[in-house]
């Protein structure tokens, strides 16, 4: 016999070994020793109230066993010879769009301009401790795409775009842990992430598919509204039956190459800020009723989300990273941009999140009318030119005491952060666009009503937080084709239909899917 049950157990009977169990048994009126297993479906926390609650959703077996094997199953196929599709872009939407067309017994070809994990660490050093970007590996750019080294959160809004779930089990069949598949806010870790995008990348050459890396595409070859050849930066064509571009919402030389070519493109609202970090303990504090006490060690770091309308204009914490780091997410030299990631454990000392103002492509980018499509890219580029002046000139981040931002003064001092290129004094009050300073000062404040503690001298505003997700979206009719190119498939968040790894991965998988029929 199976039951299904919701259980709510509190902090003392998790710390319990049979915790779980006890609880099952005590509902279903039943002894212990008559449940042969738990399958946990569903973990998360409820820390509302002082008593903080842990919430399951568990499939209880009584007298039969546990299945061991998972309901999905990937079957891949030897595809060395069959039809190949040409992918550009190896982060997540290329990776399990090439995944897919193993699958659909496609031959997938990517074309990646980055590096792989491994050679990539070295550029991030680079950029880190040197301060120098390489404009074909960074952060955003290599093996994974801006996945590999960005937290891996798991969570997203598009239940309706395709299968969630298949998504995580094809990262568990990839080596992440099972752990995702229960949690609410399911995160892999930006130090475990690097294996599991190295084992799919291994999976698409065991069964016959090409992965080519520090190979950049730039230009396409067109005839009769189809790409009928791609170039590369090396002057090789490569001729191609369809191509599926997946390049990511910072490929910004893929934007500009469709716009000269007079390509269908439109310019995309989305939201720009700052990175505000917090001490840790101050989240925790607040979130977990425990200020000036440590955390209980059952509980992880804390995370927050926040939204409030200022102006009719939404301003909203995005990618918060508990016990993580922010990180130089720059593409090129002469630009500041700021990201947040977590490790596995959540154990750094800080707690970041950014802070982003929707800027909305129709109404509030007039003066960028002469770009064009290409309109709202132009004012991120400004923006992160100015965070790169007002910065020192390097990637040093300009940055401001929260409180200090708010109340307009310049921070004569800095709190410690974990960002390893450093920090510099800014007037960020005063720099940025009214639209966008404006609010956030008002948003703050109402944060700090809404988290009493979260308002604090104590924590940094680190600028700018920019590459939330394309500011240009890519057209594409119902077979998810370019509207002026039949063979051209736009597909994750460069091309506006995605935003994180989820959402992405499934998008490359339904293009995948459209390329291969």
């Amino acid at each position: 016999m199976i039951k299904t049950l919701q259980l709510r157990i509190n902090l003392h009977q998790e710390a319990q070994p049979d915790g779980l169990l006890n609880k099952a048994a005590y509902d279903l009126d039943i002894k212990p020793s008559e449940i042969s297993g738990i399958k946990i479906l569903r973990k998360s926390i409820d820390a509302r109230k002082k008593n903080i609650m842990f919430n399951y959703k568990v499939e209880v077996y009584i007298n039969e066993p546990v299945p061991e094997d998972s309901d999905y199953h990937f079957d891949y196929k030897d595809v060395s010879n069959a039809k190949p599709i040409h992918i550009i872009g190896f982060g997540p939407a290329g990776m399990w769009a090439a995944l897919r067309c193993i699958e659909l017994g496609f031959k997938p070809i990517v074309l990646e301009r980055g590096k792989n994990v491994r050679d990539r660490r070295r550029d991030l050093k680079a950029i880190n401790q040197d301060h120098f970007v390489n404009e074909n590996s960074n952060y955003c750019f290599g093996e994974g795409g801006a996945g590999t080294y960005s937290d891996g959160k798991l969570y997203t809004r598009s239940l309706k775009r395709g299968d969630v779930r298949r998504i995580f089990e094809s990262l568990v069949y990839h080596g992440a842990t099972e752990q995702i598949l229960i949690d609410a806010h399911p995160h892999i870790g930006t130090n475990k992430l690097p294996k599991v995008v190295k084992n799919i990348r291994e999976t698409i050459l065991k069964y016959g598919g090409e992965v080519h890396f520090e190979t950049r595409v730039t230009d396409f070859i067109i005839k009769d509204n189809r790409v009928i050849a791609i170039q590369l930066q090396n002057g090789k064509e490569l001729n191609t039956e369809k191509v599926i571009l997946a390049t990511g919402h910072s490929a910004r030389d893929i934007f500009y190459l469709l716009d000269k070519k007079n390509l269908a493109l439109k310019a995309k609202s989305f939201a720009m800020g700052v990175r505000v970090e917090h001490p840790q303990e101050i989240i925790d504090g607040i979130q977990y009723h425990c200020k000036g006490e440590p955390r209980n060690e059952l509980l992880p770091a804390a995370a927050y989300s926040l939204v409030e309308q200022v102006n009719h204009r939404g301003v909203y914490s995005f990618c918060m990273c508990p016990g993580g780091f922010i990180v130089p997410a720059a593409t090129a030299n002469g630009e500041v941009v700021v990201n947040g990631m977590s490790p596995s454990k959540r154990n750094n000392k800080f707690a970041n999140s950014g802070i982003v103002v929707e800027i909305n492509a129709e109404n509030d980018l007039y003066k960028y009318e002469k770009f064009g499509a290409l309109k709202a890219l132009e004012y991120q580029k400004n923006l992160e030119r100015l965070a790169f002046t007002s910065g020192g000139r390097n990637q040093t981040a300009p940055a401001q005491r929260l409180t200090d931002f708010v109340e307009g003064k310049l921070s004569s001092d800095l709190n410690d952060t974990s960002y390893q290129p450093g920090l510099k004094s800014a007037p960020l009050h005063s720099l940025f666009p009214k639209l966008i300073g404006g609010s956030l000062r008002k948003g703050f404040k109402a944060f700090g009503e809404k988290m009493k503690g979260f308002y604090t001298e104590q924590a940094n505003i680190i600028g700018v937080e920019s590459r939330t997700s394309s500011p240009v979206s890519i057209p594409r009719t119902e077979t998810l084709e370019h509207p002026e190119i039949s063979n051209l498939f736009p597909c994750g968040e460069g091309g506006g239909y995605a935003g994180g790894i989820v959402s992405a991965a499934m998008d490359g998988e339904r293009c995948a899917e459209a390329a291969c029929s």
